[in-house]
């Protein structure tokens, strides 16, 4: 009972689990910023060197490695000393090796290394240079876990490992995620800040270095897989403040097969992505529809490189199946850096410049202490020199002291009294050989002295003078980066948010043609040619049975382009970002652009000018008469996955999408020829999700098939499916309250057949048709005639049996050369 304690548990709790906490943070996870290692790592380099494997010995067993450091330094299990081990020596895990393994260490598709008796290793040249002079005293050493040896507590490093390598672990509380550097790069900063406290010359006020400074030379990750590092503000942010979050994708390449299919070859992968799981990735994407056109998916790589090949169908946008591979997968993949390191036994966070100053620190502490170790080496060694000399002068004397003594302490002491030698001379003496009273020898140990004195002079300004040590610091730093620096692996572009793309891109007007199948396609509208009323157009798509043309307008490449779907949701995007193809060509499917829904269709496009006005706001009209007026700002941030435009009742689609403002009148116009005009703010605005209101009192059997702005000056032309088209001025059209049943604004017949589509005109203005056929002519609006809201209008283009007008839209202030009809 004496013995027991009593003990707040909840203080000897705290207690113990600080005493844990620390004990993670200092001797396991957390690496030096002076040397960049980790205990297991410092001690594995060690225990390898202790047993003299050096790059131009033979390997060893890996076991006996491994043995020898769990015994010696690091009480552990061996399989986390070995899977250390294997680490250093993988070149797709480590920047620059430190281990030269032979035999089986694992590969990038996550193999296991074979087991530790199979497997031979050696130290690589580089990892010399962390062990380099550790005999001399460059470093302190501490006792081991048992006490019965001696390790050093930190290696000379002789170049920035950290950096250079890079680490990871997870301690307690806290965590390391350091990205590899190339080497060069690395080096060049710190031979900068040597240079900028050293000055070119003794005039050159010496000054601080700045993190830019060092960004400026230091670009950013080399990871050791290469790979592509998109955008540099997450590599700023690390740098300056220790933390950042950098974006890495793969290496990719779109070729094309002789018989025309594309495919995307894979040739780097993101830092510590596995690649046979990446594949696998795939695979499942495709076996569960999440990402379609992929017809074949191979891993092609050997010992000559990385090569993943995914082929994909003639019909599909590689650029798409790319984009979408890079979403889904981990092609591109985030590196979150957190720049925490040990200094002292603490942990800190450092940024670029505290890093690189931290082991310059340390490289002036080894190189200093190295010094100090070969200037007392000499002049020991120049001391015993003069007392050689010393002894040569007189060396019948000293015979004859040697020869009459009983003993050699008599003898060590009688030449210190009588010749006045020290003690270390006297000792020299005694144990000089016959040999070296030749004249020969007399001569080299002049030699000697005098190269020693040279030597001894020059550790001296070394350690006088911190300018002299920075200079050998930086010759030593120099020399290594001359050896084994390399070029980059790893690219650095910019982000889309970086660098406006759209400057880069040239603007141009075109068409987008939208299939009622959903097949989307950009086109120049300089591809059309202006033909006379009644011709017979061009071949504006080649369309698939029971497919045509549903929607199409003339836009800038450099405008948003808004989609509405039958299910009340909002897209957007980028008109450049929609494939350019041929005239013919049918386009690729707008899902493969857009994350539509399975049963999700597009009812309606919006072309959004890039123009900054607070009063516009987006009108919808609906087939059964309803209309919403909606801020053009709540469609700014669209999601990639959509968002809800208007609630649609049961039964009724959107059929158009409208600039407008307060001041604007609004024309809605019927199938059966019935048509209405009122003010746009007689409809108020409303939010995204809202139904809207009433525009026109539709009879039965009736339904919406356009609307539009009418601006002053313009005319409002129809166009009814068998080809006949008109324009009627506005005075013919009254004002009417929203809601009404509006006027007759064309008597159709079985000859004119129903209205497909109106729009408001002027007349230095083209209009394009499109027929079911997918032929699409391009006609001047002052060809057709204007006339009242009850003629029939003229022919605008002249149609095979069967086929109908679809579509049309206008064409802005396009004034190009007329073509005769037929040419």
């Amino acid at each position: 009972m004496d013995k027991i304690i009593d003990i707040n548990i909840q203080d000897e709790m705290k207690k113990s689990y600080i005493d844990y906490a620390m004990s993670v943070i200092i001797s396991r996870a957390l690496p030096d910023v002076r040397d960049g290692l980790k205990p297991v790592h410092r001690r594995i380099l060690y225990a390898m060197n202790e047993l003299n494997l050096g790059p131009d010995k033979q390997y060893r067993k890996s076991a006996r490695i491994v043995g020898d450091t769990m015994g010696k330094y690091h009480p552990h299990g061996d399989s986390s000393i070995y899977d250390a081990m294997v680490r250093m020596a993988q070149d797709f895990s480590t920047r620059y090796p430190l281990v030269d393994g032979h035999g089986n260490f694992g590969n990038i598709d996550g193999d296991s290394a074979a087991a530790m008796r199979y497997t031979e290793a050696r130290m690589s040249k580089l990892a010399m240079f962390m062990l380099m002079e550790t005999d001399k005293n460059t470093v302190k050493f501490k006792a081991n876990f048992d006490e019965s040896m001696q390790e050093p507590e930190i290696l000379p490093a002789r170049y920035p490992n950290l950096l250079v390598n890079g680490s990871s672990g997870i301690a307690v509380g806290m965590a390391t995620n350091i990205p590899p550097h190339n080497m060069g790069e690395v080096i060049d900063g710190v031979v900068k800040i040597i240079d900028n406290f050293v000055g070119n010359n003794e005039e050159q006020e010496i000054r601080d270095t700045d993190v830019e400074e060092l960004m400026g030379l230091i670009k950013g990750p080399d990871f050791p897989t290469g790979g592509i590092i998109q955008g540099k503000y997450g590599i700023e942010q690390a740098y300056r403040t220790g933390k950042g979050k950098i974006k890495v994708k793969a290496r990719t390449l779109i070729e094309e097969l002789p018989n025309g299919k594309p495919q995307i070859i894979v040739t780097e992968i993101p830092y510590m992505v596995n690649k046979a799981k990446l594949v696998e990735k795939i695979a499942e994407l495709v076996k569960i529809k999440k990402v379609e056109g992929i017809t074949d998916l191979r891993d092609e790589s050997d010992r000559e490189g990385m090569r993943i090949v995914v082929e994909l169908r003639r019909d599909v946008n590689p650029n798409i199946i790319l984009n979408q591979l890079f979403k889904y997968t981990q092609l591109q993949e985030n590196f979150s850096v957190n720049l925490l390191a040990l200094l002292d036994s603490e942990p800190q966070i450092f940024n670029l410049k505290s890093m690189l100053e931290a082991y310059l620190e340390h490289q002036t502490v080894v190189v200093t202490r190295r010094t100090e170790f070969d200037l007392n080496k000499a002049e020991a060694r120049s001391h015993i020199i003069q007392g050689l000399n010393k002894a040569l002068d007189m060396i019948d004397e000293i015979t004859y002291l040697i020869s009459n003594s009983k003993n050699t302490q008599e003898a060590k002491e009688a030449l210190q009294d009588i010749i006045e030698l020290t003690e270390v001379q006297a000792q020299a003496i005694i144990d000089m050989r016959l040999r070296a009273l030749t004249g020969l020898e007399r001569h080299k140990l002049q030699k000697e002295l005098e190269d020693l004195n040279i030597k001894i002079d020059e550790y001296k300004s070394i350690l006088s003078n911190k300018i002299n040590l920075y200079n050998l610091i930086k010759k030593e730093l120099l020399d290594i980066k001359i050896n084994y620096a390399d070029e980059r692996r790893s690219e650095i572009t910019f982000l889309d948010d970086e660098i406006d793309i759209e400057d880069l891109i040239h603007e141009e007007q075109v068409v987008v043609t939208i299939t009622n199948l959903g097949y989307i396609k950009r086109i120049p509208l300089d591809t059309y040619r202006q033909q006379n009323r009644g011709g017979k157009g061009v071949i504006g798509l080649s369309t698939i049975e029971e497919d045509f043309i549903a929607h199409f307008f003339i836009t800038s490449n450099l405008d948003d382009i808004l989609f509405f779907t039958n299910a009340g949701k909002s897209y957007k995007i980028k008109a450049y970002k929609i494939p350019s193809a041929g005239r013919t060509a049918r386009g690729i499917n707008i899902k493969n652009l857009l994350e539509f829904g399975a049963e999700e269709k597009i009812s309606a496009v919006f072309p959004v000018q890039s123009t900054e006005n607070i009063t516009r706001y987006l009108t919808m009209i609906t087939k059964q008469g309803i209309i919403k007026k909606t801020d053009i700002q709540s469609f700014n941030n669209i999601r990639k996955g959509g968002l809800i435009a208007l609630t649609l009742a049961e039964n009724d689609e959107l059929i158009g999408v409208y600039e407008t403002n307060d001041e604007d009148t609004i024309f809605v116009a019927t199938k059966n020829g019935r048509g209405i005009l009122f003010k746009g703010k007689d409809v108020r605005p409303m939010g995204r999700t809202a139904r809207g209101v009433r525009s026109i009192k539709l009879v039965e059997d009736d339904f919406v098939v356009g609307a539009t702005v009418p601006k002053e000056g313009q005319q409002i032309l129809l166009v009814c499916e068998n080809g006949l088209g008109k324009r009627t001025k506005m005075d013919e059209f009254r004002t009417q309250n929203r809601g009404g049943k509006g006027l007759t604004i064309y008597k159709s017949n079985e000859k004119t057949g129903k209205i497909v589509g109106i729009v408001s005109v002027f007349e230095e203005e083209d209009l394009l048709l499109i027929t079911s056929e997918g032929i699409i002519i391009r006609i001047q609006v002052n060809q057709i005639s204007s006339v009242g809201r009850y003629a029939q209008g003229v022919k605008l283009i002249n149609l095979n049996p069967g086929v109908q007008v679809v579509s049309m839209d206008k064409i802005k202030e396009i004034k190009d050369e007329v073509v005769e009809d037929g040419e």
